[in-house]
């Protein structure tokens, strides 16, 4: 393990966010073009992040940071191994030629600048993901990925499909994320670790725990919301609704890969158990298969590339779980393979929109002369999407068909899963790139037309990386995928499938599953039909479910307003002084913890019983006041005598504070009384009195006690030792109070003049406030006015 210069990582790992600051003002400056500048922030990254290759592919761990929050042993810290490089390659590398593709798709849009920016925050906080040691940081960043997915999503915020769709896509993962934070706190409190690199040496302590489930868990929950597993898929094609820059990111490189990259992370510490190898490949497995059916029912380009994203996310969930190093090679290879088809792939379907104005299937056809470089860009990622040679989601499906096929019924059983899964996946992919560009041709919206460089220079440059990674194997292998595997088992993998075919159940299953593909190309429309009417017959659903919901918890919420709610001033102040009572009197009542009654001094000096004799008789005028301001006036006799006490044992500052709160009191009490229409004596109906009555005497009682139990406690000295040693040497103040109010208490003593200002102006609007009278007009009966 070796430490990177933590001033260079940090600068990169910020990077995003300050080109996220200049790209409204760079926008402006040169419109679209603006994105061959911003491009630049992540071809830096890409260059960085690659310059650890060689030192990865040698087995070393980098790691860097320094200290966030000391006293809680938090860091702002980073890990890059195998996995996190990988990704952070990813994400910056087709981030870079999204950036592109987004200035020209949007070139014209008065909003680009504020869409580079967008996409910059999102960059920067995905990377963040991947790269964390600390699971402060990595939660941190992970809710950052949904909000700024939120402001992506919802950027054409004058529809409301895209408000409902950023809106759906937050609550799903900012739950979710929620659910992680949880989950992160129980694994911190069984291993006493806050960071992932001490964590995965711990693998044992964490599965031995008897918390071990619920923070696998609350780990999965996180994981399974942000990577869209059934039954939580509905948000990812939703999603759609974000401009398709958006999508090709989102479905690429960053956050629906975030899940997968947050189970491949924790495989070390959290897998290798029966609860780990069952719930993965079952959800997996299930979300592959619903995904892919789900995406030949759909005629819009963007939808069913989205449902395909949905399957293979739970291929490689379903892979990872599956407990086998071979597993998680396949795992790995397809995440990398489906970055760059499904990168392609959807901006293929954005060119398909721009040239021709529509992304329906049933309108297009016949566009292979007219748009060339979009139908190759199409062939070269659909080709990869169904595995077959030269590309290099060829070698991730070989893989993935050897590391299930075992004899036994669970792995059979899923070794199916994946032939139907993928089967189906090969022919949403060549619809994709055959329906459009053959067949006669068809009257389109807009006059098909090939896109400028800037749409077609990303999916021709994925398409190509696809195709050299699967030529040069080896070489991707030792840099790239071996390392990453590593990573994700904890032990050094090697990963060695290349495109020479090898005779064998895999190629065969691969056959089955071209096989299988044609067939269902050929039958599309009654396949598509078939599911149609399947989901039809079903009704209900996960998305309609997810408004059914919201609509209840608001509903929920309002009637809970009502009751708690009700906008009556006496309910609110009832309940109050209720909670107070309940405060003092429960603990004690409770525990059985009442304090001893107080006995009357024998010693008793006149003064003192003058002073309480004088109490006695405000709480007298108090209750036989015929009027609320007598009433108001007589409460200050009580503050008064509690002004006398202070002052006869020996605190005349605190007397004379007290003398003029309790006057300033009672004259604001007054004043505010004579602006109310208050009638001069008590109305309530005696059930009332005697209820507040109760609650008056259950509060006075509580408060009396509450008193004695603290008066009666052994008296400790330190503070009072502490502000006396100290006041005159630290604040050099002569006066204890003084200082412990200006200095050891003054932000306290700020606060508390901030809300006796806040207040005062309260009450000053209040008695201010003039009913108004209405007048009326001489020439005009029937015209009145209001005057102040």
């Amino acid at each position: 393990m070796s430490a990177a210069a933590p001033g260079t990582t940090f600068i990169v790992l910020m990077l995003p966010f300050l080109a996220a600051l200049v790209a409204p003002w760079l926008t402006r400056r040169l419109g679209h073009n603006a994105a061959w500048l911003l491009a630049l922030a992540p071809l830096a990254i890409f260059i960085h992040f690659l310059g650890f290759s060689a030192e990865i592919a040698n087995g070393e761990i980098v790691t860097g940071g320094f200290k966030w929050v000391p006293s809680y042993n938090v860091s702002f810290s980073w890990l890059i191994d195998g996995l996190s490089m990988t990704f952070a390659l990813l994400i910056s590398g087709i981030g870079a030629l999204i950036m592109l593709y987004s200035g020209g798709y949007l070139k014209g849009n008065d909003q680009l600048g504020r869409f580079f920016s967008f996409m910059l925050l999102f960059m920067g906080a995905m990377l963040g993901v991947v790269i964390s040691d600390s699971f402060l940081m990595l939660f941190v960043y992970w809710e950052l990925t949904s909000i700024t997915s939120f402001l992506l999503i919802g950027f054409d915020h004058t529809r409301e499909a895209s408000r409902r769709a950023a809106l759906q896509a937050l609550v799903v993962t900012g739950g979710g994320g929620l659910a992680l934070l949880a989950g992160l706190l129980v694994i911190w409190n069984i291993t006493g670790v806050s960071q992932i690199s001490l964590l995965l040496v711990l693998g044992d302590d964490l599965r031995d725990s008897p918390f071990y489930l619920a923070a696998l868990i609350l780990v999965l929950g996180g994981a399974f919301s942000k990577s869209a597993q059934f039954p939580l898929h509905f948000w990812l094609p939703n999603a759609m609704e974000a401009p398709t820059p958006v999508s090709a990111y989102l479905h690429s490189a960053t956050m629906v890969k975030a899940g997968v990259y947050l189970l491949m992370r924790l495989n070390p510490v959290l897998g290798d158990t029966v609860w780990w190898e069952t719930i993965l490949p079952v959800f997996g497995g299930t979300t592959l298969i619903v995904g892919s059916l789900l995406a030949i029912r759909q005629t819009d380009l963007k939808i069913m590339l989205a449902y395909t994203t949905v399957a293979s996310l739970g291929l490689m969930v379903m892979l990872t779980g599956f407990g086998s190093e071979h597993a998680i090679a396949a795992a790995v290879l397809y995440l990398l393979a489906h970055s760059l088809f499904k990168g392609a792939l959807f901006m293929v379907a954005g060119l398909i929109d721009h040239g021709t104005g529509t992304r329906d299937v049933t309108r297009l056809g016949g566009l292979r002369k007219a748009m060339p470089i979009t139908f190759v860009a199409a062939m070269v990622a659909a080709v990869s999407m169904g595995g077959l040679p030269p590309m290099f989601g060829f070698l991730a499906k070989e893989e993935v068909y050897a590391a299930l096929w075992a004899a036994d019924a669970w792995s059979l059983f899923f070794v199916a899963v994946a032939v139907v899964g993928n089967g189906l996946m090969f022919v949403a992919g060549f619809v994709v790139a055959i329906k459009p560009f053959f067949g006669p041709e068809v009257k389109t919206p807009k006059h098909a037309h090939e896109g400028p460089i800037l749409l077609w220079l990303g999916p021709l440059t994925l398409g190509a990386v696809g195709l050299i990674g699967a030529i040069a194997s080896p070489y991707a292998h030792r840099l790239f995928t071996s390392p990453m595997t590593s990573a994700v088992v904890g032990e050094p993998e090697m990963v060695t499938i290349s495109l020479i075919p090898h005779i064998g159940v895999p190629l065969a299953l691969s056959l089955v599953t071209i096989v299988f593909g044609i067939v269902v190309y050929r039958l599309f429309d009654r396949a598509r039909d078939m599911v149609a009417r399947v989901l039809a017959a079903i009704g209900w659903g996960p998305d309609r479910g997810f408004d059914q919901f919201i609509f209840g918890l608001v509903r929920l919420s309002s009637s809970i307003t009502r009751v708690l709610q009700p906008g009556r001033l006496d309910i609110y102040m009832t309940m109050t002084f209720i909670m107070i009572a309940i405060a003092f009197l429960g603990p004690m009542a409770w525990y059985g913890e009442w304090p001893s009654m107080p006995v009357w001094p024998k010693d008793a000096q006149f003064h003192e019983l003058v002073v309480i004799a004088i109490a006695f008789i405000g709480i007298l005028a108090v209750i036989n006041a015929r009027d609320r301001l007598t009433a108001i006036v007589s409460l200050g006799i009580q503050g008064f005598a509690v002004a006398l006490i202070f002052m006869l044992f020996g605190a005349p500052d605190l007397s004379f504070t007290q003398f003029m709160v309790e006057t300033l009191a009672v004259v604001i009490l007054a004043l505010v009384m004579t602006r109310l229409k208050l009638t001069a004596v008590d109305h309530r109906p005696t059930r009332e009195k005697v209820s507040d009555m109760s609650v008056a005497l259950a509060c006075g009682t509580g408060f009396a006690l509450y008193l004695l139990a603290v008066t009666q406690q052994p008296f400790n000295s330190y503070l009072s030792d502490f502000f006396s040693a100290y006041s005159k040497v630290v604040a050099h103040g002569a006066n204890v109070v003084n200082v412990i109010i200006v200095d050891f208490r003054g932000t306290d003593t700020l606060g508390e003049i901030a809300v006796v200002m806040v207040t005062g102006l309260a009450i000053l609007s209040l008695i201010r406030i003039r009913t108004p009278r209405v007048v009326v007009a001489d020439n005009d009966p029937d015209r009145r006015e209001e005057a102040g």
